[in-house]
């Protein structure tokens, strides 16, 4: 299924239902006075995180919620029925915003959590409501209050631990399909990854980590060129980011000079983001000999001043992949350690 991270959609909360106005009305009883009830409150409208929706493709189709209106009040003081709430299952992962002011009403990331987006209306009051000692009889009552109507914007950033990061063609896909079960479309040309991708990398028994392989980026990226900070932002979630450089482009380009590429647009999209632990993976170092691999590796220090971690992988040959996937995993556990969760 197509990824989509974005979505416009309109909900409206049920309005209140009206007052009644009514007077009793029973043998031997001629001045019964008011019995109207009250309206019903409108329902909501409410969104539910559901883990089982990894996507808002759904509301490609799908765009407007509605929740019940309130019944009217009726004789004998009986209230109407409540309309019936409204709610829509979202992923793990939404931002939720007011598309008119911009405002961030919710960020739902647990499995089960909810959000009310939109409030039913009121119930009316039935003519009950205003009797006194100067009106024994009132026949006044009130409408019911409209429900909320507003307009969201749904975003969708993924939950993962780790977040590939790399120019296309990077191998970013190769290796999520060499250490996990996902597979996401891999070739010898940019931009292959349209959309992000999960993999569950699995290190030993009750051991695993979440994986994302985000679109590659190109220069430009953070002022939207090529998939833009569509996908940046994906990185925001993740706890550590690998930046994959590709040793051999196909293109001829330089290694270090791409690298230098994806650092520049690091910090200009996101300075915090930045300056997020991150590793540097050298893919595809079976197509060079051992002394270029070296030469380049040396290049990459020098140039970054790098005293991280740096790995020498082949991601199609599953060389070393298994070595990274095992250090990743301990050090997300000392993360967890550090964090005290």
């Amino acid at each position: 299924m197509k990824f989509v991270d974005e979505a416009t959609i309109k909900v409206q909360a049920g309005n209140g239902g009206p007052g009644a106005s009514s007077f009793r009305r029973e043998k031997y009883i001629p001045r019964g006075g008011p019995d109207g009830g009250d309206g019903g409150r409108g329902g909501s409208v409410w969104l539910v995180v559901d883990e089982n929706i990894n996507t808002l493709a759904d509301f490609q189709t799908k765009r407007r919620f509605r929740a019940g209106h309130g019944i009217g009040g009726s004789g004998k003081d009986r209230t109407g029925a409540g309309g019936d709430d409204t709610e829509v299952p979202v992923p793990c992962g939404t931002r939720v915003i007011a598309d008119e002011t911009g405002e961030l009403m919710g960020d739902l990331t647990g499995h089960g959590e909810r959000l009310i987006v939109a409030v039913g209306g009121e119930g009316g009051k039935g003519n009950t409501r205003f009797k006194s000692s100067t009106n024994r009889a009132p026949r006044q009552s009130s409408p019911g209050t409209p429900g909320e109507t507003r307009e969201l914007r749904l975003e969708l950033t993924v939950l993962a631990d780790v977040g590939l990061l790399g120019m296309p063609n990077a191998g970013k896909s190769t290796l999520i399909r060499s250490v996990s079960a996902a597979r996401p479309k891999v070739a010898d040309y940019p931009f292959t990854t349209l959309h992000p991708n999960l993999g569950v990398v699995s290190v030993e028994a009750h051991r695993s980590f979440v994986m994302a392989d985000i679109p590659g980026l190109i220069e430009g990226a953070a002022d939207g060129a090529g998939l833009g900070i569509r996908f940046l932002k994906h990185l925001s979630r993740t706890r550590l980011l690998l930046h994959m450089i590709d040793v051999a482009p196909f293109d001829g380009s330089d290694p270090v000079e791409e690298a230098r590429k994806i650092v520049i647009e690091l910090e200009r999209f996101n300075p915090e983001l930045a300056a997020r632990e991150r590793w540097i993976v050298l893919n595809k170092i079976d197509l060079l000999d051992e002394d270029a691999v070296n030469e380049l590796r040396e290049r990459i220090v020098a140039e970054f001043d790098w005293q991280g971690p740096l790995y020498l992988i082949s991601a199609i040959a599953a060389k070393g992949t298994r070595h990274l996937a095992g250090d990743i995993m301990t050090r997300l556990d000392d993360m967890n350690l550090e964090s005290g969760s």
